[in-house]
């Protein structure tokens, strides 16, 4: 259902890859609420991705490029208003990769090469990006920009690894920038921390699959799904939140705020049955 709730507006979209991509779910609702868009991603993933087929379905240009550089990001921004015919009112990061995950290194035997082009690609591309488009006066008054993160930034996660040190990053330019950018033209910045969803990002995390199942069973509402955190980035996108800025948004079926669910302690003592002796008590080794 819409509700033109982007009538008129110009977004750019950053990091759709394929249908599983919170990104392409954003895409998808802009344009049904009423945006024009633009989508970019890097040239190979655009190359191995099916971001062209999201471009041709929502009428949407694709502009191949890496967002750990700027005059590519100068270059996104620029085409975008030319194409779109003005400023832009919304902007989503939804990019995050980590070398050291993909390879298994653990977090206390990191390759900081590696730690560097997490940091980079994952974090202080959002810098990049907000910087660029300040200095080149791209974005509309009141315009929004919104990041992904994940609650691993605040609370330690088993396999999160430098992602998690990633979306403290992202989460600390959210609140800088945008006091910075609040002040001067009224543009407002914030992340949004998602429940785990398993994206081809996702999936690369150490027990995805159990994690997504714990923090469903801690969660009173359970996991937010890709769509309906498209749905609430939309709300951010819109005029409805023209005061809310350098805010970490919490979307996850209020995961953030539990400490133990009665679903996920029956799990947790389930999980002890192998282990206990004939008179009931747990064998610890």
């Amino acid at each position: 259902m819409s509700y033109n709730l982007l009538k008129g507006k110009r977004g750019v979209i950053f990091g759709a890859l394929n249908s599983n991509s919170i990104a392409w779910k954003v895409a998808e609702r802009a344009v049904e609420e009423g945006a024009t868009i633009t989508l970019s991603n890097t040239p190979v993933a655009v190359r191995m991705g099916e971001i062209s087929e999201l471009g041709e379905k929502l009428n949407a240009e694709i502009l191949p490029a890496d967002a750990t550089n700027c005059e590519d990001l100068e270059m996104v921004f620029q085409k975008s208003m030319e194409i779109l015919g003005g400023k832009i009112d919304f902007v989503l990061h939804s990019i995050g990769m980590s070398p050291n995950v993909r390879k298994k290194r653990l977090y206390d035997d990191l390759d900081y090469d590696l730690l560097n082009k997490t940091l980079d690609i994952s974090a202080i591309s959002f810098h990049k990006m907000i910087q660029t488009a300040k200095k080149l006066d791209a974005i509309n008054d009141y315009g929004s920009i919104v990041a992904l993160s994940y609650v691993a930034a605040q609370r330690t996660l088993f396999g999160y690894n430098d992602m998690a040190d990633a979306k403290a990053l992202l989460e600390s330019i959210a609140r800088s920038f945008g006091y910075i950018y609040g002040r001067e033209k009224n543009v407002r910045i914030n992340t949004i921390s998602q429940s785990p969803t398993l994206t081809t990002a996702g999936s690369g995390v150490k027990g995805m699959e159990s994690l997504m199942d714990f923090a469903n069973r801690m969660s009173p509402l359970g996991n937010a799904n890709a769509d309906e955190c498209a749905n609430y980035c939309i709300v951010m996108f819109s005029d409805l939140t023209r005061k809310v800025t350098m805010q970490n948004l919490y979307h996850d079926g209020g995961f953030s705020s539990m400490g133990m669910s009665l679903r996920a302690m029956d799990q947790y003592e389930k999980s002890f049955d192998k282990y206990r002796n004939p008179d009931g008590t747990i064998q610890y080794g």
